[in-house]
């Protein structure tokens, strides 16, 4: 099976950029197992409506939980979503504005999934 290529959508490269040294080195080797078809440990589906097969990679830090957000099952890339902190102190759900950022971005990753496989034809 070969490597599939990342795509960053939005700011997430940026965003991920910002996160601690500590933080990028497990997401970086995360999303890495992921281009090679593996499952990371660090990785567990996203609940929520209408994000069915995307991942989230989290990652504790000090006090801090950071997230990065992915679809691998598309035909052509592993389309990174969003990167963020999360920031809620109640609870395990992604804030609403995440959410609405992330379905955004999926419908983008899947128009884009899409793009890539008619220029192949």
């Amino acid at each position: 099976m070969l490597m599939k290529d990342v795509e960053w959508l939005g700011d997430s490269l940026e965003n991920l950029k910002t996160f601690p040294r500590q933080v990028c080195g497990p997401v970086g080797y995360a999303l890495q197992a992921v281009q090679n078809g593996e499952k990371p440990l660090n990785a567990k589906p996203l609940k929520g409506k209408g994000v069915s097969g995307v991942f989230e990679i989290v990652q504790r830090h000090d006090t801090n939980t950071f997230r990065a957000v992915y679809i691998a099952k598309l035909k052509n890339a592993v389309y990174v979503l969003h990167c963020f902190q999360k920031k809620s102190k109640t609870g395990k759900q992604t804030q609403p504005k995440d959410m609405d950022l992330i379905k955004q971005r999926l419908k983008e990753a899947r128009e884009r999934d899409k793009e890539i496989e008619g220029e192949k034809q």
